[in-house]
């Protein structure tokens, strides 16, 4: 019995698996949309974060984090301006979270989610023991394949590419 056989009824274009192949990463890409879109709005939200010192607040957990971190001087960088830095990263996980939802420059959403992963991986969790407890590298790995792949079905970036596709095949 063959096991790479189609069943009928899920045949389409080329059968289940590869409608399965098609939509692989629409669940990567509602997870991480969902999940930075919730950061960037915690963040925002969040009075005690916004904050350069105190409790909870950014400027104290830069602080806390700067002598283990990969890149010391990256969070001296963010310390001349902790609020700024908590503002920037806040709406750019905003913006890298409804880019990445909606399909909307996808690769560059990605890209920038890979960036700020990459910058809280350096900073934040570098010092986690063992690696894999620090969830920014697993976000970072995450971002990669939506770098590559974009946001190819079920997304703005796919209508508008069909849209030009349309306009070139009536001309």
């Amino acid at each position: 019995m063959r096991s790479d056989t189609p069943t009928p009824h899920f045949r389409g274009d080329g059968g289940w698996r590869d409608t399965a192949g098609r939509y692989a990463l629409l669940p990567l890409r509602i997870f991480l949309g969902v999940t930075f879109i919730y950061a960037g709005l915690d963040k925002l939200t969040d009075s005690a974060f916004m904050r350069d010192a105190g409790s909870g607040s950014i400027g104290d957990m830069m602080r806390a984090v700067r002598d283990s971190s990969a890149i010391p001087a990256l969070v001296d960088l963010s310390l001349k301006s902790p609020v700024g830095f908590g503002y920037a990263i806040a709406f750019g996980e905003l913006a890298v979270g409804i880019g990445t939802l909606l399909g909307v420059l996808a690769r560059l959403a990605a890209f920038g989610g890979a960036l700020i992963s990459l910058s809280l991986w350096l900073t934040v969790s570098w010092a986690s023991d063992p690696y894999y407890y620090g969830n920014d590298l697993a976000y970072l790995m995450a971002w990669i394949p939506l770098v590559l792949a974009g946001a190819p079905l079920l997304s703005v970036d796919a209508a508008l590419r069909s849209r030009r596709r349309q306009r070139r095949e009536y001309r």
